[in-house]
């Protein structure tokens, strides 16, 4: 994961922050999918509400263009090298 310093967090837009109150910053793909891991954490451990979560990935999810829950993968053509 990049490293995010203070300085370049406090210079984020209000768009780049995942959560409430400039919380779970998503400034890039890696950002991102530890917003989507840290949300299941913070709900299981109790520190913000199943609503909060959901909230936090779904939009994590829209920032990487993620498919639905339950969506089918798209099919891997084999290349010669796997048959």
């Amino acid at each position: 994961m990049a490293k995010l310093t203070t300085a370049a967090r406090k210079r984020l837009p209000k768009g780049d922050f995942l959560g409430p109150d400039r919380t779970f910053p998503a400034n890039n793909p890696s950002h991102a999918r530890a917003a989507i891991s840290g949300a299941t954490r913070a709900k299981n451990a109790g520190n913000i509400s199943a609503s909060e979560a959901d909230t936090i990935q779904r939009k994590a999810r829209a920032k990487l263009g993620k498919r639905k829950k339950g969506a089918r993968r798209p099919q891997m053509a084999l290349g010669s090298k796997f048959k």
